[in-house]
């Protein structure tokens, strides 16, 4: 991308006029949902549309689709989630042979419809739309590095900052697969990505596979792939999971079928553990099972490492149901619900009444009185992040009758922040970096507290442990963090100038 003024893109911009903002969770914010289909006689905008459906649990600020045809391409995104930002008639435009398609939540730029995705380019050869889930950690050396190369920006995210190093290198005179490796020879951080252009799809992930991105294949078809960050995607469209894409490589999928390489010379998996623990769907498949499997065996760890006396084992819906099974199964309580979720929770524009504000929790998790009344109760969730939903839970079951709450959580303290596409607080706000185990315990109002191992929260996955991302529990970061970017958040930690 020269200093000169570049021709506009020639894509159809369809509007839509929802907005509104999420209410905060106390949870680490997921990090975005990427997916990429080339399928020319299929309707790839719905493959997509179905796609991003299943992957909303991994970003509900923004959904975006494009698909390109030859030389055009058609783009629709806007802030919401994917039900609410695209209709039947919508689907409908997005004509094209293949479709690469977004669910955001915000980790670099701000949450306005200016910074959904995929960002969209156009270069020499034609159109450009990427999806990003990730997060760079040198955005302010690669801005300035493309600044002073004559590059202008429309956004504010990190993601527009990988499109336009592409864009510029195709420009420069290299083809796709060219110009790609050598934008990402600028790029340090996490990012698996999909990248629409007229000739193919690409899906790639930094050399250290921070973030997931698996292959499928239509089912039925020949050459007919899906590129998506969880399995659960590829399930609800009818596509077969193939592998992952591995750390440092590069898919290249055209009509011809798929080709790869390693652009990067190292490449050594660091995949993120909270992605095992939390984020990814317990449906999705990673190391060849559901993470419904590696979640329960939490739960077994966790049982062996803190058993409580207790009448009732119950986890915190829906996320921490799995480790609670297997506390039950290895400590031979019982396991029960004590808490029921409105999962059809989602926005609101109406402001509550102070009372309902004040019993907070029970828009979104209601206790069964009878259930709890008299019991001594094992509660178990699989993180504390500042605490506050913890102590409303704790709270609620209290009222509800329970004698006594024992809290379980099957994960180690949250005391860092992460910089790789997961949105935690500074280090100040998180629980456990300021307060010690027994603090947290008197805080959130239990009777005990117990987190897992770190040791045992890695031994249960069956792989090397040196494979997993573990910084948000030790402050080891895989990948070196600039010191102005750790000031940012690491505000407990010394940080040489």
């Amino acid at each position: 991308m020269s200093a000169k003024k570049k021709p506009s893109p020639t894509y159809q911009l369809l509007d839509s006029s929802f907005d509104g903002d999420e209410c905060p969770l106390d949870k680490p914010e997921e990090a975005c949902g990427v997916l990429g289909v080339l399928a020319p006689e299929r309707e790839v905008a719905k493959l997509a549309y179905f796609g991003l459906y299943a992957l909303q649990h991994r970003g509900q600020e923004s959904a975006g689709i494009a698909t390109l045809e030859d030389d055009v391409i058609h783009v629709h995104k806007d802030m919401g989630l994917v039900s609410q930002v695209f209709k039947e008639e919508t689907l409908k435009k997005l004509i094209g042979t293949l479709a690469v398609g977004h669910t955001r939540y915000s980790t670099t730029g701000s949450s306005h419809k200016a910074n959904a995705q995929p960002a969209v380019l156009t270069t020499r050869l034609g159109n450009l739309a990427l999806a990003h889930n990730g997060n760079l950690v040198n955005t302010l050396e690669l801005r300035r590095t493309l600044e002073q190369r004559g590059c202008n920006f429309n956004t504010t995210t990190d993601s527009e900052m990988i499109a336009v190093a592409i864009a510029q290198a195709v420009d420069q005179g290299k083809d796709w697969l060219d110009a790609a490796a050598s934008a990402f020879q600028l790029c340090s951080g996490a990012y698996s990505l999909v990248i629409g252009t007229p000739k193919g799809l690409m899906g790639v992930r930094d050399p250290n596979g921070v973030r997931p991105l698996v292959i499928g294949l239509l089912e039925g078809e020949t050459n007919r792939y899906v590129l998506a960050s969880e399995t659960c995607a590829l399930d609800i469209i009818g596509a077969d999971y193939l592998r992952d894409v591995e750390p440092g490589e590069l898919v290249w999928i055209t009509e011809e079928g798929l080709s790869s390489f390693h652009w990067a010379k190292q490449p050594q998996r660091k995949l993120c553990i909270f992605e095992m623990i939390y984020f990814a769907r317990p449906d999705s498949l990673m190391h060849d099972e559901t993470l419904y499997s590696y979640r329960v065996r939490l739960g077994q760890q966790l049982a062996r490492e803190s058993c409580v006396k207790a009448d009732l084992v119950m986890g915190v819906p829906d996320s921490g149901i799995p480790a609670a099974i297997g506390f039950s199964q290895v400590s031979g309580i019982p396991y029960g619900e004590g808490l029921i979720k409105n999962r059809y929770v989602g926005r609101t524009f109406i402001q509550p009444t102070q009372h309902m504000r004040e019993s907070g929790i029970k828009m979104k998790l209601n206790p069964l009185k009878d259930v709890l009344n008299g019991k001594r109760v094992i509660m178990v969730d699989d993180s504390i992040v500042r605490g506050t939903t913890s102590r409303k839970i704790v709270k609620a079951l209290r009222d509800a009758g329970a004698k006594e709450v024992h809290m379980r959580i099957s994960s180690p303290p949250v005391t860092h922040p992460c910089f790789y596409g997961i949105d935690t607080d500074n280090q100040s706000q998180l629980i456990a970096a300021t307060n010690s185990v027994a603090d947290i315990c008197e805080q959130i109002g239990v009777d005990s507290l117990a987190y897992l191992s770190w040791k045992g929260m890695l031994e249960v996955t069956g792989e090397d442990p040196n494979s997993f991302c573990s910084a948000c529990f030790t402050g080891d970061y895989p990948i070196n963090i600039p010191d102005d970017i750790k000031r940012s958040k690491l505000i407990l930690e010394q940080v040489n100038a």
